[in-house]
């Protein structure tokens, strides 16, 4: 798991340095340099803040799953591993921090089919909230985007699905007769009665409220710098470009949505009116500010966490020998 983490991550780290050389050879560097000149940098600790303010309501619904499935664990330490978890925010569509339940079977010895319904249920709550949030600013500014409502859509059978037994147990049955899934048909429903009690209406639902609380943190942060350029756009336009650009990224299943969503920002940016290099400069910052600030805080308790974990061990260990 650990050195697939490292392996995911020098290759998101090689895309975007290969996005941030694009950005650079379309638009003159020298450009891009003075727009950063003129971003005042006393607004980067709001932006931090907005971005750790997303992941801690993140962590309130993480809590909420935990408790659902009855899983006994400190709160400590599930801030640790939820934590953790964001060094896998560069993976396709996030579903990398299934890390968590890597870490929580490791730790309390919680089987991983029964956990991963929790990252299942958090990106769904989280792409589901996103495309609340780009639909409100789509219809306000009469932006007819296909992709918004087919992942809505897609996402509405899909829970249609999960909640309804009879449909779901048929499924389940069609996949006992698939080779490569026949061995794993009891993960398969371990993972299914689980994603079940999380997808009841009350806990979607409040789930889904919370998302959207959080998600308008990264939202707001984007707006920020778009005043900060004296670029006037209202909030509501702020968060439909950034709610869409995220979902264009999860969409395309690449690392973190790395391409697609720096390029979703930009070119909505300048067709709104914004100059080439402050839409860029603007990009790049958001970026940093959200993508790469979660996979730093991530692997930095991560390491932590490993460290901890493995002195445990090894008192254990040399207390039993």
């Amino acid at each position: 798991m650990f050195e697939k983490l490292k392996k995911n991550l020098v290759i998101s780290l090689l895309i975007t340095a290969f996005i941030f050389f694009l950005f650079g050879v379309f638009t003159d560097f020298s450009s891009i340099i003075d727009s950063f000149k003129k971003f005042n940098w006393l607004l980067l600790p709001v932006l931090l803040f907005l971005s750790l303010g997303n992941y801690f309501v993140r962590f309130i619904k993480w809590e909420f799953y935990l408790r659902l499935l009855k899983i006994k664990i400190a709160r400590l330490l599930s801030a640790k591993i939820f934590f953790s978890g964001l060094a896998m925010s560069a993976s396709p569509a996030k579903m990398g921090e299934v890390l968590k339940s890597f870490l929580l079977k490791k730790i309390i010895n919680e089987p991983i089919s029964k956990t991963a319904s929790i990252i299942f249920a958090e990106r769904l709550t989280d792409l589901l909230s996103l495309t609340f949030l780009a639909i409100v600013g789509g219809l306000y500014f009469h932006y007819n985007n296909v992709l918004i409502y087919l992942t809505a859509s897609f996402f509405i059978v899909l829970i249609i699905v999960i909640s309804n037994r009879v449909i779901a147990e048929k499924i389940i049955l069609l996949f006992t007769r698939l080779p490569l899934v026949k061995n794993q048909i009891s993960n398969i429903k371990n993972l299914y009665e689980s994603a079940y009690i999380l997808l009841q209406p009350k806990a979607l639902f409040s789930m889904l409220a919370v998302s959207i609380v959080s998600w308008f943190f990264e939202c707001f942060g984007f707006y920020l710098i778009l005043f900060n350029f004296e670029q006037s756009f209202s909030i509501l336009w702020s968060t439909f470009v950034y709610a869409f650009s995220i979902i264009a990224g999860a969409v395309s299943m690449l690392p973190g949505g790395l391409g697609v969503t720096e390029g979703s920002l930009s070119l909505i940016m300048i067709k709104g009116g914004i100059p080439q290099v402050t839409a860029i400069a603007t990009t790049i910052i958001i970026r940093t500010m959200t993508l790469w600030f979660a996979v730093i805080l991530g692997l930095t308790v991560l390491f932590f966490l490993r460290k901890e974990y493995n002195n445990s061990l090894n008192k254990t260990r040399s207390k039993n020998g």
